[in-house]
């Protein structure tokens, strides 16, 4: 099985689309995408001021908060609150979405997937063994906090907070030990009418 790891101080630092700050794309596909036609993407943002978020017509999103204080989200006029006890939320990238930073700067992690083409799938995992659903084409394991390996056959790969490790489909089970935690991002195809 394929895999590969990307270390955050690797990341390369983009403006966002709406222009309004800067984000660190992770992966996206087809490689080398826009931010008009990629399939799929994950990236992490720096949000240290209020303000609006892009649209994305046609998208689904994620964001997982993965440092800093708490977030508020107005998604459509309604009023989320990201924070350590819940720190993820899906929403459309059709909805007018503004944030608002309660405490200080935050880092957030962002999964997006072009509807009626991919869809994804996000949970936290810890040191044990995960399996990847049928379904699943790509995933991503993304360090939260702490340290962990991930063991794939007889291939350990070591990961430090906010390293990525992207791997291809597998029914394998995939082991996991350190002391760490990391969100599983599963991407795949869209099988919605």
């Amino acid at each position: 099985m394929k895999a590969r790891v990307i270390r955050h101080r690797d990341l390369v630092r983009v403006p966002w689309k709406n222009g309004g700050g800067t984000t660190a794309e992770v992966a996206a596909f087809p490689e080398g995408s826009s931010f008009e036609n990629f399939s799929w993407r994950i990236s992490m943002a720096d949000v240290a001021s209020d303000g609006p978020f892009s649209v994305f017509p046609g998208i689904d999103r994620t964001l997982i908060l993965v440092e800093g204080g708490d977030l508020e989200l107005e998604v459509e006029g309604i009023v989320y609150t990201l924070d350590g006890t819940s720190p993820k939320l899906s929403f459309s990238g059709d909805d007018m979405t503004c944030g608002r930073l309660s405490s200080g700067p935050i880092r957030d992690l962002n999964v997006m997937t072009r509807r009626e083409q991919f869809r994804h799938h996000t949970r936290f995992v810890e040191s044990g063994v995960a399996l990847l659903s049928e379904q699943t084409v790509t995933a991503f394991l993304v360090v939260l906090d702490g340290s962990l390996d991930v063991t794939l056959g007889s291939t350990i790969h070591s990961l430090q907070r906010l390293d990525t490790l992207a791997l291809e489909a597998t029914h394998d089970l995939i082991l996991l030990s350190g002391n760490g935690r990391m969100i599983l991002i599963e991407i795949a195809p869209d099988a919605s009418p």
